[in-house]
């Protein structure tokens, strides 16, 4: 039984779908007017990780995540770089594809742009007006009326009295407003900035009422999940709530999960501190693959913190997995493993589903991966031992081998990522004659080719199926 620690309520619950076997879910995308860092990819991460989780428990899940391709950082960019933000947005989502891909994140169903859904904004801003939520401000744009929604703050826990004036949206103007928290869900044109026609006038669309817009068109008016980063709770998924619920008069989510930050020497990693890490700077040292499974040792909802030594011993981890089904592969292939039943073989089918078991019930406890990745660990040394032993079937070692693999990908861990399609022939001939070399005890020779071997990023190992080789 899944349970999700719910943002809204402060609990973990029971998960439950509106419809029975189908999960719609929403996450917050990328602003792409800049290569994502390392903070931005612990949702990308987390929210794939958890949709990959719910198809493994057998849901059918309809996943949403947008890009948002218009806004004052877009805006800004583009016009220092004298291009259109339509050009800008080009740019980096080619770029996040790049990337998004690199960490293995499954495409997602519908992955829209916001100025693609400028109808339905406009349609859901007038919904909010027909209804007296929303009002105007000549000059400016089109605002929410916060204490119009009685319940506002029920996410972030806010109360109205305690915000700020100008805390809302546009902290520097806020004249006109009707409240101190009220947020522009449409900005008037102003000169040199993209807009679009409404009923209101020229301009274009807040931040918040894009995603709610985004859901409303492609999920419909309560979806099952909605996730992000633990800093969107205030304002911008508060806001969602008070724009969804105010215009379709029903619950946005029934779920909210947002994950801890991605700090650095104690402080979050953001462009605004200058103190950001890219993915596109860090896989020049890391694989990709590292990198995934570096944010997935910390559980989703625990802040982890960035460094090379840590990364470092993420990349050492994720090799012992990744050589142990290396290991069970060549011991395969070697033809030398019993295809009859064996002493052993029941005890490491024991050892299997024990592993297995442990990991559900840590990943139906609120998607902890930490513990599930020991779990995989687990896994990895009991096969190890079996290997060794000799007293266990290719049957068993295959069922061993292929279930690693198999709670691994759930968690998105490609463990073959550095695999080039095999071994070159020049390293398979050395390897063959320095087995020669050693049969014949010229163990000068034999060690010589080793040397060789290594200088070619290469090891071998001599075990009882043979001399297994590996790249460094």
């Amino acid at each position: 039984m899944l349970k999700l620690y719910n943002t809204l309520t402060r609990y973990k619950e029971e998960f439950k779908t509106n419809e029975p076997g189908k999960v719609k879910m929403y996450a917050c995308g990328p602003t792409v007017y800049n290569y994502f860092h390392l903070g931005n990819a612990r949702p990308f991460v987390t929210f794939d990780t958890l949709r990959r989780y719910l198809e493994f428990k057998g849901y059918e899940v309809t996943f949403v995540q947008n890009f948002t391709d218009i806004d004052d950082k877009m805006i800004n960019r583009a016009n220092t770089e004298g291009i259109t933000v339509s050009e800008l947005a080009d740019r980096f989502i080619k770029e996040y594809y790049i990337d998004a891909d690199g960490l293995n994140i499954k495409r997602q169903a519908f992955q829209p742009r916001a100025t693609e859904s400028i109808d339905a904004i406009i349609k859901l801003i007038g919904s909010m007006m027909e209804k007296g939520f929303a009002y105007v401000i000549d000059g400016d744009g089109v605002y929410f009326d916060v204490s119009k929604k009685k319940d506002y703050g029920k996410l972030s826990h806010y109360k109205l009295d305690e915000l700020e004036a100008g805390g809302g949206e546009r902290k520097a103007s806020y004249e006109g407003k009707r409240n101190p928290g009220d947020f522009a869900v449409w900005k008037f044109r102003k000169e040199g900035e993209p807009f679009w026609s409404s009923p209101w006038g020229e301009g274009r669309p807040g931040w918040h009422i894009e995603c709610s817009a985004m859901i409303k068109q492609y999920l419909g008016d309560t979806i099952d999940i909605h996730g992000g980063g633990q800093d969107l709770i205030f304002p911008h998924h508060e806001n969602e709530i008070a724009q969804s619920e105010a215009a379709n008069g029903c619950p946005l989510a029934n779920f909210w999960v947002h994950n801890a930050f991605v700090n650095v020497d104690g402080e979050k990693m953001s462009k605004s501190l200058n103190n950001f890490f890219t993915i596109r700077d860090i896989v020049k040292s890391y694989p990709y693959n590292v990198i995934r499974f570096f944010i997935l040792l910390g559980h989703y909802r625990s802040p982890i913190n960035f460094s090379d030594q840590l990364l470092e011993a993420a990349k050492t981890s994720l090799e012992r997995i990744s050589t142990c089904v290396s290991s069970i592969d060549f011991a395969i292939k070697s033809g030398k493993l019993a295809t009859d039943a064996q002493p052993g073989d029941s005890e490491l089918s024991a050892s299997i589903l024990a592993a297995r078991d442990s990991f559900v019930m840590h990943m139906d406890d609120d998607l902890n991966t930490a513990d599930a990745i020991t779990d995989i660990f687990n896994l990895v040394k009991i096969s190890n031992t079996a290997l060794a032993s000799g007293k266990v079937s290719v049957m068993a070692l295959t069922d061993a081998r292929d279930w690693i693999v198999k709670l691994a990908s759930v968690l998105g861990i490609n463990l073959f990522e550095n695999d080039e399609g095999g071994v070159p022939s020049e390293i398979t001939e050395l390897v063959n004659a320095r087995a020669a070399a050693k049969k014949e005890r010229d163990f000068a020779k034999a060690d010589s080719i080793r040397d060789e071997l290594k200088a070619k990023g290469y090891i071998v190992k001599d075990t009882p199926n043979g001399p297994q080789v590996e790249k460094i």
